[in-house]
């Protein structure tokens, strides 16, 4: 991915792109790539980095959803069963499978997720990972010996899927560019195109460059997740808000809190929520919160009230109770929860998605997760042909691989393997420049070379790029990313022919933000 070929294309007033989207999260970047694979002309813009919004912020799973299946919503878990079974196919090399563990502490808890557990397996069907079943009170401290023990009478197994968000969106970006189409990050839609009373294109600022750019489309799509209803506004200045922004928060422990395989789910809290503990790239995320806010914005934080109400829930759970020292990063994420009614508990209103067509054609595609993304991205480009009067295409994304698919295992940093069929270019890069096997950081699992390769293949544009989206640096452990953003500002300086100030300046603005993952003691 080259950003200045995308910006060349898009500078272009003659060409008119077939679908344009707006929005770089999953949402967007899947509606991309299906429009891609359809064979039709595609763009797509992202005011920030891909993903860095809610699509980086999330608990890591690719889930049918158990807490629906609780609630009924037995067609959004059947969805989203289907859609896990298709992205482990089209994403080994970032999709896996994950153990979970319901802990039991009444008799009467085994059977009742037990059959509940049955008829998740039930329904994922021939998409279904493996079967779950009963443990005994030592078969389930053998799967997690640091739960509490006291009352423990045993606990249910089962599986769902597991992937690195960011790295996905990642992908998908590649992807959109291996199907011919076009995906640039940090360029902003400051306004719409319209010609006869329908929406045309965008209007655009490069926020590198500060130039305008003026993007014209037979059809826009709005997927700016909680930034729709900006997006919507221009279209319709006096149209209701349809967004009610809830968030999310994580907090990462050290491996030593859930030192095996297998993943805590904790059906319920203090307050009916409920808490993952899940084992990811050696470490623990612990979550997740669901607080309505309207604190619309790029980088959300926690309060200290969530941070308090995930670490007690999980000291409920866990013989060694996490502190606040215990903390290696908490991050906060904005769920694009679709209004109904007049609710104002989030926890309450629609995960699934919505599709609003204007007056004047924009399509705007709200609400949904990661695990449906591609169902979402679908459902939107069959209205897309619709508005645009383009014929039929048939949906190829069912089967289709994604940027980086492979189930080969390669040797080398801890995790080499999530760069997929493109870990071998990175090896070669530290082959022939030795001293890019050098980490990052001692305590970050992440080499020089996978840097450079960041700002060379993936349009990585800052220090924030690499160490907190195309790395997870920043998640993982942010005093150690804080501590490695000088070198990296260096090598993605060099490698972006800027000058040493250019890469202090992109280091320092890194770290002002990871201060906000650190958790007070």
């Amino acid at each position: 991915m080259k950003r200045s070929t995308a910006i060349n294309r898009l500078s272009n007033k003659s060409e008119i792109w077939d679908i344009l989207v707006v929005g770089g999260g999953a949402t967007g970047l899947g509606c991309a790539v299906d429009a891609a694979a359809r064979g039709y002309k595609v763009a797509l813009v992202e005011q920030a980095d891909f993903a860095k919004g809610t699509s980086s912020r999330s608990t890591k799973l690719v889930h049918g959803g158990v807490r629906y299946l609780k609630q009924g919503n037995i067609s959004l878990v059947l969805e989203a069963l289907k859609e896990r079974g298709l992205l482990c196919e089209n994403a080994p090399h970032l999709v896996s499978h994950q153990s979970f563990i319901v802990p039991n502490y009444n008799w009467w808890e085994g059977p009742f997720y037990g059959i509940g557990m049955k008829v998740y397996d039930v329904l994922a069907g021939k998409l279904g990972l493996e079967a779950s079943r009963n443990l005994s009170k030592q078969e389930t401290l053998e799967q997690i010996p640091t739960l509490e023990e006291k009352d423990l009478v045993g606990g249910v197994i089962y599986y769902d899927g597991q992937f690195d968000d960011a790295r996905l969106a990642t992908n998908l970006a590649q992807t959109v560019w291996d199907l011919s189409g076009v995906a640039v990050n940090y360029v902003k839609a400051t306004g719409l195109l319209q010609e006869g009373g329908l929406t045309s294109g965008v209007m655009a600022q490069d926020m590198e460059s500060g130039d305008e750019l003026e993007i014209r489309a037979k059809c826009v799509i709005n997927a700016a997740g909680v930034f729709s209803d900006g997006l919507r506004r221009m279209d319709e200045p006096d149209g209701k808000d349809i967004i009610a922004a809830s968030r999310g928060v994580h907090l990462v422990l050290p491996k030593q809190f859930v030192p095996k395989d297998a993943a805590i789910m904790v059906p319920h809290t203090t307050d009916g929520r409920v808490l993952f503990a899940v084992p990811w790239h050696g470490y623990v995320v612990l979550g997740t919160t669901d607080e309505s806010t309207e604190d619309i914005c790029l980088e959300p934080r926690a309060t200290e009230e969530e941070i308090d109400f995930i670490l007690e829930n999980a000291a409920r759970y866990m013989h060694t109770n996490p502190t606040r020292d215990d903390v290696l990063s908490v991050y906060a994420g904005l769920r694009p929860l679709v209004k109904h009614g007049d609710s104002g508990n989030t926890a309450a209103l629609s995960r699934d998605h919505t599709i609003i067509i204007s007056e004047t054609g924009l399509i705007t595609i709200a609400g949904g997760k990661w695990t449906t993304y591609r169902k979402m991205a679908e459902d939107a480009i069959d209205h897309a042909e619709t508005v645009a009067g383009f014929d039929k295409r048939d949906c190829r994304t069912h089967h289709l691989p994604i940027h980086g698919c492979t189930t080969r295992k390669f040797d080398g940093p801890a995790l080499i393997n999530l760069f997929g069929s493109d870990a071998e270019k990175i090896l070669d890069l530290t082959r022939e420049q030795p001293e890019l096997i050098e980490p990052l950081h001692p305590r970050l699992p992440y080499c020089k070379g996978e840097a450079i390769w960041a700002a060379r293949e993936e349009m990585a544009r800052s220090v924030e790029d690499i160490l907190a989206r195309r790395t997870r640096s920043l998640l993982l452990d942010a005093q150690a990313s804080i501590e490695a953003a000088p070198l990296v500002g260096q090598l993605l300086a060099k490698e972006l022919g800027q000058d040493e100030t250019w890469g202090k300046q992109s280091a320092d603005t890194f770290i002002e933000i990871a201060k906000g993952y650190l958790v007070k003691a």
